[in-house]
């Protein structure tokens, strides 16, 4: 009998699963079976938490979980290559927090890692899937904008927290990998290609070494992207689209709210400006379906592993431009 829902363990009790593991596990298709951490305790807390059936004391040991389908990685980037080649290796599907790697060259031992398994990796670029996200595609191709020609965007918050993994450079932190590579795929996402260059002015903290303040220009051949991200930064997100007849702005392009309907604000030439609505969800649940139909079907998933490799391939060319204060063609 064909399998009618794909189980799911954690591999870690991250704080972003207080977004992800509830809204996972009421997805259509999903289930959540199981979390583990190398704190038994700390799993049993998790556990009982989500409601989850089952704690493991050690990720190896939700590996070896014959039930679990797929794993949720939501653990520090430098983390990500090792555990998603190890959860497929075990058999298992694998949804990764992004960055899928910390750079181009991991992402690409993840495809041959996927291919030698046949198991699927993905991305958890939630954004990718959100409806507001697939509206704003779909009226740009359509032309109510006419033809796009730049993209502007922000993403900040403000963190000074020397403990949070964010702030540490040897576990993959910093402001590029953490916010920044948002309006990175949410430009590669509208625009359907890829840049062809970068050019970036970025700030590191002094004490942390992490960057926290960034401003880049991705040069998309004839649409011009830049966005700024900070990490000790007032609060902000938005990103916009200009055309020739129009712009399409995005209220709450990240961090998408799950109690109340996301907005689009399109304005035209010759006509008022009207708010669209798109109705409730939850980014995190809608990914995780996404997904799991993917691998119950057999089809192509949605953010394929090529895709994580070319958005790693412009970070790359961001934090070289940062070095050479010039323009870095995307490798």
């Amino acid at each position: 009998m064909a399998k009618d829902e794909i189980v799911w363990g954690i591999l870690g009790t991250s704080k972003i699963n207080d977004k992800v593991v509830v809204p996972m596990h009421h997805a259509p298709k999903c289930r959540v079976k199981a979390i583990a951490s190398r704190s038994a305790q700390k799993a049993q807390a998790a556990a009982a938490k989500y409601g989850l059936a089952h704690a493991y004391d050690s990720y190896e040991a939700l590996l070896a979980d014959p039930e679990i389908d797929a794993v949720y990685i939501p653990l520090p980037n430098h983390l990500h290559v090792e555990w998603a080649i190890k959860s497929v290796e075990a058999g298992k599907h694998v949804l990764c927090e992004k960055p899928i790697g910390l750079d181009a060259q991991q992402a690409e031992r993840l495809i041959a890692a996927r291919d030698k398994s046949g198991r699927y990796i993905q991305e958890a670029f939630m954004v990718r899937t959100h409806p507001q996200w697939l509206k704003v595609r779909a009226l740009i191709e359509e032309g109510a904008i006419g033809e796009l020609r730049a993209v502007a965007g922000g993403f900040t918050y403000y963190n000074t927290n020397a403990h949070d993994i964010r702030n540490h450079s040897e576990l993959g932190g910093g402001g590029l990998l953490d916010i920044g590579c948002y309006p990175i795929t949410t430009s590669r996402l509208i625009l359907g290609r890829e840049p062809k260059r970068v050019v970036t002015l970025m700030e590191r903290d002094p004490s942390f070494e992490v960057d926290r303040l960034g401003s880049v220009l991705m040069d998309f051949d004839g649409v011009q992207a830049s966005f700024f991200y900070s990490t000790q930064v007032f609060p902000y997100q938005r990103m916009q689209f200009h055309g020739t007849t129009g712009r399409i702005e995005v209220e709450i392009p990240f961090n998408a709210p799950n109690d109340r309907p996301t907005r689009l604000l399109v304005s035209k030439q010759g006509e008022a400006d009207r708010w669209l609505e798109l109705p409730v969800c939850d980014q995190y649940g809608v990914a995780a379906a996404v997904f799991a139909e993917a691998i119950l079907s057999g089809t192509p998933q949605a953010i394929p592993l090529e895709d994580a490799r070319a958005n790693m391939r412009v970070i790359d060319a961001v934090f070289r431009s940062a070095r050479s204060g010039a323009w870095e063609s995307i490798a």
